[in-house]
């Protein structure tokens, strides 16, 4: 099965009202808004997206809402991190009849598995669903680490196509290459290593941060695409302090809040996620206030 996923896919928020209902319209309009910046896709219901803190009939209404917007001007990709695998069969049964455009699909988050159990859980998704599938390999989160071998057996299931390679190991990615050569569709899943997964060979990036920067995403991968390093590393440099927020236990926060200041979104989360603390609202506002000090003008790369 050959997919046309390349590019930058920002993981995108779920927007909420105060009372912690969700806010379609604000969701719908933050997610036209990054397309018309030109993203290449976009992926609800991932970690930033608080997928496991939505309801099973508010997760399919977020697609719904997302199908609408999207209308396939881009790739629509649902995140699938389901408590058990029966009801991850059950919600891409789901998204494939509402129309989403393929799944990146989290191990079972009932417990943490073994590999034997996160590669039986991958199995059993994709043999439920004829859309194409994207492996998130995330150990540091999940603690479940899908190693080259496993890729393997993955690799003999027709339409998992790709992986979300966050193991904050880069050499992952020549030694994926190396063994399964051009077999998967690689995606850097790490914010403040992306520009080196995408030198060593990822097609794509997925990343809390274009939410906020969406332009200057978009920019770095372009100039990494052109073998234009130098000119990547000056931009990549000055979104890097932004970046390291997206490894940290409050990431989904401290995205929400760099939205907020963008002017891009809101930073209510759902319990049990709490504000920002005074101190993490000012140490986010002086990197945010720093970027914007020193932001680049897209102009002088000549990207267009």
């Amino acid at each position: 099965m050959n997919v046309d996923w390349q590019g930058v896919y920002p993981a995108v928020t779920t927007q909420f009202n105060e009372d912690e209902t969700i806010n379609f319209e604000t969701t719908k309009s933050m997610i036209n808004s990054l397309i018309e910046d030109g993203v290449h896709g976009i992926i609800v219901l991932g970690t930033v997206g608080e997928n496991c803190s939505l309801r099973a009939d508010e997760k399919r209404k977020v697609l719904q809402a997302a199908k609408e917007v999207v209308a396939d001007r881009v790739p629509l990709l649902s995140g699938v991190a389901e408590t058990t695998t029966s009801l991850a069969v059950e919600f891409v049964q789901d998204a494939e009849e509402i129309g989403v455009d393929g799944f990146m699909v989290l191990p079972g988050m009932v417990y943490r598995s073994t590999e034997r159990e996160a590669v039986h859980h991958y199995q059993q998704v994709a043999r439920a669903t004829a859309l194409p599938i994207m492996i998130y390999n995330n150990p540091i989160t999940y603690g479940v680490d899908v190693s080259i071998e496993g890729m393997k057996i993955l690799a003999l299931e027709e339409n998992i196509v790709s992986v979300k390679e966050a193991t904050e190991d880069t050499r992952r990615i020549s030694e994926l290459r190396s063994a399964l050569g051009e077999r998967f569709v690689i995606f850097g899943g790490v914010d403040d290593i992306a520009l080196e997964s995408l030198m060593l060979g990822a097609t794509g990036w997925i990343s809390g941060l274009t939410n906020v920067f969406p332009r200057e995403s978009v920019a770095i991968y372009k100039l990494a695409q052109q073998g234009r390093y130098e000119e990547a590393t000056e931009l990549w440099r000055w979104f890097l302090p932004l970046l390291r927020l997206d490894t940290v236990p409050t990431l989904v926060q401290c995205i929400k809040y760099a939205e907020q200041l963008a002017g891009r979104g809101s930073e209510k989360t759902r319990l049990p996620r709490l504000p920002l603390t005074q101190d993490e609202k000012a140490y986010v506002s002086r990197i945010y206030d720093d970027a914007i000090t020193h932001r680049i003008d897209l102009k002088k790369f000549k990207l267009d």
